[in-house]
């Protein structure tokens, strides 16, 4: 593997970043100080609109802009209840990349696209891959269910090279990686960029709860467990009071799918805004017991660089 092979990504120039990093869309995390530290570092920062109405969302989009003159996008969960008004918003603000999970973009894609705007869709399977690229799609990610928060059913390992082998664009990898060892694997494999969640939570720019970070810090291999599987909205997260507890709830058949979802409601924000360890959801990937520091997203970025590279190296 040529080590140049990650500052030349098609990526790096579809994007115009400097290195193929893409920073993970985490709802109730990924503001607007997480997204221009990140794309300041020379990656691409991601504003997470799941939980923000339109104006919301123009203020964050503006906030940023403040923050950075370098590329950056917004993530567009398609089961949010704002989804529409989100859509036009970031034409409307003229953003140049939109990311976009939970659902089909297919009703937003023309408007995107005469915007200008660079789609960029997560695709769970090779063939949904392929429709999107039928769309307009500009490159797809991958994201196996290593990943913290909501999941698919395959692993980045057998994801990625399918969906690599059945579309022409870019492909993204997701779900399972947290330095340039995992970095390095996902080019092997064909991915051309890499989005990264779990490493950025102990980013020093992200705003989340100390408490939240300290679990992520303290997190061993084992750490993560998947609810939600009975409702049809599978999530890692990590072993928590709540978690066991919302899992043991599923398992009662006197529940209703509608009182499990209830018991979820909010949990993320009780854990990334308050540090709610008996009521908060602590989403993360299974890669967390790999996060021992904190960090700046410079240092990040340049920690997984320099390891890529010289795992790279080594197959040059």
């Amino acid at each position: 593997m040529n080590k140049n092979i990650f500052t030349q990504s098609p990526f790096c120039k579809l994007l115009n970043i400097q290195y193929p990093i893409i920073q993970g869309g985490m709802a109730w995390i990924a503001d607007a100080g997480l997204a221009a530290a990140v794309s300041n570092a020379g990656g691409l920062g991601l504003i997470a609109a799941m939980s923000l109405n339109g104006e919301a969302l123009r203020g964050e989009i503006r906030k940023t802009k403040s923050l950075t003159a370098k590329p950056f996008g917004v993530n567009i969960m398609l089961m949010s209840p704002f989804a529409e008004e989100v859509a036009r918003v970031v034409i409307e603000e003229g953003v140049q990349v939109v990311t976009t999970g939970a659902g089909v973009p297919n009703a937003y894609m023309k408007g995107w696209l005469d915007a200008g705007i660079k789609v960029f869709p997560v695709a769970p399977s090779a063939a949904f891959a392929k429709l999107m690229e039928r769309c307009g799609a500009a490159g797809v990610i991958c994201e196996g269910n290593e990943a913290g928060g909501h999941i698919g059913e395959l692993t980045t390992l057998s994801l990625v090279p399918q969906v690599c082998d059945a579309v022409q664009i870019p492909v993204a990898a997701a779900g399972g990686i947290a330095d340039g060892r995992g970095m390095a694997a996902a080019f092997a494999l064909g991915a051309r960029a890499v989005q990264l969640g779990t490493r950025f939570l102990v980013a020093k720019e992200c705003a989340i709860h100390q408490n939240y970070k300290d679990k992520v810090l303290k997190a061993g291999d084992t750490a993560t467990m998947v609810t939600g599987r009975r409702t049809g909205h599978p999530v890692r997260t990590l072993k928590t009071e709540f978690a066991v507890n919302f899992a043991q709830s599923e398992a009662d058949l006197t529940l209703s799918n509608e009182e499990i979802l209830k018991l979820g409601s909010g949990a993320l924000r009780l854990a990334a805004q308050e540090g709610d360890a008996q009521k908060g959801s602590f989403m993360a990937g299974q890669i967390a017991g790999l996060v021992k520091k904190e960090q700046t997203c410079a240092e990040i970025i340049q920690e997984l660089m320099m390891q890529a590279e010289k795992v790279g190296g080594l197959f040059a």
